[in-house]
């Protein structure tokens, strides 16, 4: 996998996040709404990748519901 599209796509995430802290979404939705740029021409596995990249930094949290897993800021994030 390619360490320098996991980067774009975890730098888009957390411009994303930085401007919609309350924002909460499924991986697909991250995929085409947070990162959403056709012209990175990036995989969902991608974009799985950065948000397993942010988690383990702390930049990113996974909550996992009933049937699926929404991935926010932590809680204890300080804006």
């Amino acid at each position: 996998m390619n360490d320098d599209i996991v980067s774009a796509a975890a730098a888009r995430i957390v411009r994303y996040l930085h401007d919609h802290p309350g924002a909460a979404d499924t991986v697909e939705g991250v995929h085409y709404v947070w990162i959403g740029d056709p012209a990175l021409a990036i995989s969902i596995d991608i974009t799985q990748a950065a948000l397993e990249y942010l988690l383990a930094r702390g930049k990113v949290a996974c909550v996992r519901t009933a049937h699926r897993q929404l991935w926010r800021l932590p809680a204890d994030h300080n804006g």
